[in-house]
């Protein structure tokens, strides 16, 4: 069964309580700044290791002191689902925080 996406409306009211996400077009975003290289790269690993247990993988790529973690939705044709959202706000609640 395919996700359904969300109105412009809801992922308004979602963003709203994800801190530091954004929208950009498809995908919800969001840039973590960390002290270290080797920091971004354990957060990346914590995040990867989370959304493999949600079955629900987003990009993220790894930078000089920041990761970049974006999520869509391809079943339901790369739009964003609530399943995005979901996904995000449990990376929020991971007990490790970025310093920035």
């Amino acid at each position: 069964m395919a996700s359904i996406p969300l109105t412009d409306g809801e992922i308004i009211e979602r963003l709203a309580a994800l801190p530091g996400w954004r929208r950009d077009g498809d995908k919800i975003v969001k840039t973590y700044k960390l002290p270290s290289y080797m920091a971004g790269l354990a957060f990346a690993s914590a995040v990867g290791t989370l959304a493999e247990g949600l079955d629900h993988h987003p990009d993220i790529t790894i930078g000089w002191k920041k990761v970049t973690v974006s999520f869509t939705t391809h079943d339901a044709g790369n739009k964003i689902t609530a399943k995005d959202c979901g996904a995000a706000a449990a990376i929020e609640a991971l007990p490790f925080k970025p310093d920035y």
